[in-house]
């Protein structure tokens, strides 16, 4: 079960977010599913068409039930398969 203290280590696919950070100022406000993940982005599923944005300089509102876990990018912006295998402390 996703929890938000083991966010960072599960799959993302298929999890609703919302960029809330980003260096690139039109990607902020971007919400929808994550369709696909790859080690430097998250393609999102918005109202609009599917966006791609960059993990290292956005920060991300993820939704797992009632609540939601800001995660930064930089936390995530590796290979999927080598994030489920990380030992996380407590961030």
């Amino acid at each position: 079960m996703i929890t938000a203290k083991n966010l960072i280590r599960h799959e993302l696919i298929g999890l609703d977010v919302k960029v809330v950070e980003s260096t690139n100022k039109s990607n902020i406000g971007l919400s929808g599913m994550i369709v696909d993940e790859t080690s430097q982005t998250l393609r999102i599923k918005t109202k609009i068409g599917y966006k791609t944005v960059e993990k290292e300089n956005s920060s991300f509102m993820f939704k797992l039930g009632n609540k939601r876990v800001k995660v930064s990018g930089t936390r995530i912006n590796m290979r999927p398969e080598n994030r489920v295998k990380i030992k996380v402390k407590k961030w």
